[in-house]
């Protein structure tokens, strides 16, 4: 069988994500059945961003299934420059099991996962975050059970994540309100994609200007750092145009009692969030960061294990 790669949420079925999470519920309730699961098995991590969840996430999670990992840091595997893509997937696929890349230009992604004879998964690009999105919707199932007739609303940068998220809302029904300033939209083919596979689905993706709107009685508040890496030099700029899209108390009464906070991390305190918001009662950052591990730990064995996911 052609082996499997996740690039993109946007390339699973709603019946892949649900395997995913079914099989996360039993790694999260008996851990120990699965200690053999990826026994034998090594996973690379080419790194050319830093990263604290994502790296430790994988490499535990490898451990924790009786697997390997080999970190491959910007120094040592200098993608494209000190050796081409193609004859890097081409060499690490007769050493390793899979691949995970976490890189600035998603093209990067695409090629390594072409030429690569081992599953290739996107630890993150500037276009997509699958990953982050397994385990925020995955976290979002886990506190409020159905997602059907649920709404999540986005609040900030269109980014990676932002992009990702659309597509992860519309493959379990959950209704995902996108709140950014003018210009900074997610992708609109992500868009308008992910708005037909929901409406298939029965849920409805909205895209407007006004947190206030965005946020009137939702169940899910989900904001994300206004300027990524890699957009430094933006910062001052990008400031000045989310100034009001922060989440504090007073955008939090607009949703309903009890809504919960989500924030992918690493958070600008006082920015894009505040400090009574993130460590507040409704916060579940944490948990969406524990989940990580859970997820991941979810298609690694899916993509590197046996057919039957064991």
């Amino acid at each position: 069988m052609p082996k499997k790669d996740l690039i993109s949420v946007g390339n699973l079925s709603p019946q892949e994500v649900e395997e995913i999470f079914l099989l996360t519920d039993k790694l999260k309730a008996d851990a120990a059945d699965f200690k053999s699961a990826l026994a034998g098995k090594t996973l690379a991590l080419i790194f050319q961003k830093p990263s604290n969840r994502t790296r430790v996430s994988f490499d535990v999670g490898m451990y924790q299934l009786g697997g390997n990992s080999v970190y491959l840091s910007p120094g040592e595997i200098n993608l494209g420059v000190r050796e081409s893509i193609s004859d890097a997937a081409k060499t690490l696929s007769r050493y390793v099991d899979g691949i995970v890349l976490r890189t600035f230009e998603h093209k990067n992604v695409l090629e390594l996962a072409k030429y690569a004879e081992v599953p290739v998964i996107n630890g993150l690009s500037d276009f997509s975050h699958p990953c982050q999105a397994l385990a925020d919707i995955y976290t979002i199932r886990e506190k409020l059970g159905a997602l059907k007739g649920k709404t999540l609303a986005y609040v900030g940068d269109g980014n990676n994540v932002c992009n990702s998220l659309l597509y992860a809302c519309a493959r379990v029904s959950l209704n995902m309100n996108t709140a950014t300033p003018k210009g900074y939209e997610p992708d609109g083919a992500v868009f308008e994609s992910a708005r037909a596979t929901a409406f298939g689905c029965g849920a409805k993706l909205q895209l407007t200007h006004s947190p206030q709107e965005a946020v009137a009685g939702v169940d899910v508040i989900y904001t994300d750092v206004w300027a990524s890496m890699g957009q430094e030099k933006e910062a001052a700029k990008r400031e000045k145009a989310f100034k009001d899209f922060q989440v504090n108390a007073k955008l939090l009464k607009l949703a309903k009692k009890g809504a919960l906070i989500m924030h992918c991390l690493p958070a600008h305190r006082g920015k894009e969030i505040t400090e009574d918001v993130i460590d507040g009662k409704n916060s579940v950052v944490f948990d969406q960061a524990e989940n990580r591990l859970h997820v991941q730990k979810a298609v690694l064995i899916k993509l590197l294990g046996n057919r039957n996911g064991r």
